[in-house]
């Protein structure tokens, strides 16, 4: 019954003072209380780690259509030396994959794959540094603006039972903004982590499907000779 009247005195509130008095975003994130500081320094980090890999990966993914055909055509013309320097010259993890391939021509196909596939591995580990940290900003977040909540509502409760029958509203209103805002911060920096995660992963997945269709172009080039 306390907590029904508490709410309706504060429904009753703000329809009095709506639209004479309307509070901004920081406003309101202070009067979260301090779990807003760990829920705002993951919203950077988020955006840091999705704009930086974002870019990244970008880099990445800008192979030229012609590359395999050019290097098909030096090692069929004997120009070894020429594609390996066509490799270092291209900043992207195909490239480093075939250059290792180039450096083991001559030996047999299982070591040449081998070594691709380990230069392959060491690049796919380069692109997806910072995932598992943006990962568990998605999952994170919400958990600590739930515990906002809870504290925010322990904290209302606690004044509720000592108050007894003189029940002042103003008094609450800090454990009940605390318990709201958090959530919602905490839930909006979660979506946003989880969509920018799995942005990410679709674009590496890409980029790993063109590594491994070059590699294997690569090593059917190296069988071509023998038949």
């Amino acid at each position: 019954m306390k907590l029904f009247i508490i709410l309706q005195s504060v429904a009753t509130d703000t329809t009095l003072t709506d639209g004479t008095a309307r509070e901004s975003f920081i406003d309101l994130a202070i009067k979260g209380g301090w779990v807003m500081i760990p829920i705002v320094l993951l919203s950077f980090v988020a955006v840091y780690i999705f704009f930086e890999r974002w870019f990244a990966i970008k880099k990445a993914a800008s192979i030229d259509q012609n590359f395999m055909n050019r290097i098909k055509d030096y090692i069929m013309d004997g120009k070894v030396d020429a594609a390996k320097t066509l490799c270092q010259s291209t900043d992207n993890p195909v490239a480093a994959m075939i250059e290792k391939g180039i450096s083991r021509i001559g030996r047999p196909l299982n070591d040449v794959n081998a070594a691709i596939e380990n230069v392959g591995r060491l690049e796919v580990y380069k692109l997806e540094r910072g995932l598992p940290t943006l990962a568990s900003v998605s999952g994170g977040a919400p958990m600590i603006g739930f515990l906002g909540t809870v504290i925010g509502m322990v904290e209302a409760f606690h004044q509720m039972s000592t108050a007894g029958n003189n029940i002042n509203v103003g008094e609450l209103s800090g454990g009940i903004y605390t318990a709201l805002i958090t959530t919602v911060a905490g839930l909006i920096v979660g979506i946003i982590a989880f969509f920018a995660y799995n942005t990410l992963v679709a674009r590496v997945d890409k980029v790993i499907n063109t590594m491994e269709a070059s590699s294997t172009e690569f090593i059917d080039l190296l069988n071509e000779p023998a038949k």
